[in-house]
């Protein structure tokens, strides 16, 4: 039985993407700040901060799947804040790097989060690929020294895949959720213009997309996880209602009013542009969601049932 090691598990996609590699047969364990064994999963410890990681952890994995890194919204952008977001980032790549490098171990795969906010906080008409550079804005810096920060592990002849999610939609948390509130109570509005772009991705299909990155031998580099159907803030929002048979009456909330209530981070809100799925497709991935009418009808309805 192959190992997985994953850090940052108890994220949305981490939560989600465990019991499915368990139902494929491999055994998963984890990487946190508290040790514990439960559901099936053994928990070892590291502190990112303080540099320690347990060697065991590295040992014996076949696979790392990385996930870490500090929530970019969780809190307003303040200096301290974007370093915060950077090196939880970068510093838990180093460590994992070092670690490899200490007890010689040879993966049969690397695969790293990494965001389509590497292509920064842009509205327009460009369908971004990965060929693309990363913006100068801060979501653009953070994502480039992010990627960065894994060729060590890359130079140690380890296939190395970094995985540009884009905005995962859940059932009860993440975007949706949020999106979703104020339409079941009859006040949904698009945010700003409403023309910004939202490049979307099913729950299912992201892990979908890692499972890919784990199995395939021919997959390596940088991939765009994002759903092949671009919509804007407002059709994204126009579709949450409609799914729930809800009105959709209410004027935009204004631009001004989010970026008083969250500083620069209002860029996340306010801002974006398409994002393609054709090479991910191209290696062979078959989304289970291409249209997000069908995705909100999964999540919003089905997970009732």
């Amino acid at each position: 039985m192959k190992t997985v090691l994953i850090t940052g598990a108890s994220g949305l996609i981490g939560k989600h993407l465990t019991p499915q590699l368990q139902s494929r047969g491999y055994r998963v364990i984890h990487l946190s700040r508290s040790a514990s064994s439960k559901g099936g999963v053994e928990t070892f410890t590291w502190d990112v901060g303080k540099g320690m990681i347990d060697d065991r952890a590295v040992e014996q994995a076949n696979y790392i799947i990385h996930l870490a890194g500090a929530g970019i919204a969780d809190s307003k952008w303040t200096g301290e804040r974007k370093k915060e977001v950077i090196s939880s980032r970068t510093d838990s790549t180093h460590l994992l790097a070092e670690a490899l490098k200490r007890n010689d171990k040879k993966l049969a795969a690397f695969i790293s989060a990494s965001a389509i906010g590497f292509y920064g906080a842009v509205t327009s008409d460009k369908n971004f690929t990965e060929n693309d550079p990363a913006a100068k804005d801060f979501m653009g810096t953070c994502c480039r020294l992010w990627e960065a920060s894994s060729k060590a592990i890359t130079a140690m002849g380890i296939r190395t895949v970094k995985i540009r999610v884009g905005i995962v939609l859940t059932a009860k948390e993440g975007a949706l959720a949020k999106m979703a509130a104020p339409v079941k109570f009859g006040v949904g509005s698009a945010l700003g213009s409403g023309k910004q772009y939202m490049p979307w991705i099913h729950i299912d299909d992201i892990c979908g997309i890692f499972i890919k990155a784990l199995e395939d031998e021919a997959l390596k580099g940088i991939y765009n996880g994002v759903a092949p159907e671009p919509v804007t803030n407002k059709e994204l929002t126009k579709s949450i209602a409609r799914t729930l048979r809800k009105p959709f009456f209410f004027p935009n909330v204004p631009s001004f009013a989010l970026k008083m209530l969250f500083g620069k981070m209002s860029e996340m809100f306010l801002e974006g542009s398409r994002v393609s799925s054709e090479k991910i497709e191209n290696a062979g991935y078959a989304f289970k969601y291409r249209k997000v009418e069908d995705a909100l009808e999964n999540l919003l309805i089905d997970a009732k049932n």
